[in-house]
């Protein structure tokens, strides 16, 4: 499902007493959805960690650390934990 999202290399000035988060969003494919926490996301073609947070009613892409590499048919992150 296309959803617009923030994505993390998208990293403005941001005003939190607005609720302004920051990072400007862009449109993304979400490729699952298995819990808030665990979500996978398209972004220009390729697959990163995502969270949903739920108060925000906002998806949060990690292009930055989480990049995640297909490996032998399954996923694994590169991230930095």
């Amino acid at each position: 499902m296309k959803v617009m999202a923030y994505v993390h290399s998208l990293k403005r000035q941001g005003n939190p007493e607005k609720l302004d988060f920051g990072h400007q969003q862009a449109e993304v494919d979400i490729i699952r959805h298995k819990n808030n926490n665990d979500v996978i996301a398209e972004y220009n073609g390729v697959r990163y960690t995502a969270i949903y947070n739920p108060f925000a009613g906002a998806f949060f892409v990690d292009d930055v650390y989480g990049r995640i590499s297909d490996d032998e048919g399954g996923y694994s992150s590169e991230s930095i934990v």
